[in-house]
């Protein structure tokens, strides 16, 4: 069993790893932001909704919005789901990807992540027939506060097509909890 690292940094971001604890995680691809954006915003206050806002305006290849890609990020997602860790919310956009996670005890939120975009990667570059990266090094994490902060950040990661304008209703975005929540949901009544 691996003991977990706390607070810890790779590169530049910093991380939090504690067994249990509910973690909302993003990723994205190599070129989804470009250097000199990321440099002009460097001394911004709101550098992580400008940063969110590039994102969702589709920068790169976008190559997750390809059904064959998207797929295989979501399976990837839901593969150990239930086994390393509980997948509690989770989307796939264009260029990045949300997901809500618990990691269970023993299993630690990089590995979890890092194995996700190790997969993914090989997949995909092999479909794609490219070498290189796919996914940018690092990820964005946040451990989840309370209720609330859990409520708002599956809201925040099962509309982020909507507010993307890729769909009207996060249930119309194909790579999401929010579809399987509504088609569960619906098979209960």
């Amino acid at each position: 069993m691996k003991e977990p690292k706390g607070w810890h940094s790779r590169h530049y971001l910093p991380h939090f790893d504690a067994p249990e604890t509910r973690q909302a995680v993003t990723f994205r691809l190599a070129d989804s932001l470009p250097a000199d954006a990321i440099a002009r915003l460097r001394d911004d206050p709101r550098v992580r909704s400008r940063l969110e806002e590039l994102l969702d305006n589709g920068v790169g290849a976008c190559w997750l919005h390809d059904p064959k890609f998207g797929a295989l990020v979501e399976d990837a997602l839901l593969h150990f789901d239930g086994g390393r860790y509980r997948l509690l919310a989770w989307c796939v956009m264009p260029n990045h990807v949300h997901v809500l996670v618990e990691p269970f005890d023993g299993i630690r939120l990089g590995d979890i992540v890092g194995s996700w975009k190790r997969f993914t990667a090989g997949k995909a570059n092999q479909l794609l027939k490219r070498t290189g990266s796919f996914w940018q090094d690092e990820y964005w994490d946040r451990y989840i506060r309370d209720e609330g902060h859990f409520a708002a950040a599956v809201t925040y990661i099962e509309e982020n097509p909507v507010k993307a304008g890729l769909v009207r209703q996060a249930v119309g975005w194909p790579w999401s909890s929010a579809r399987r929540r509504q088609q569960h949901d619906a098979s209960l009544e």
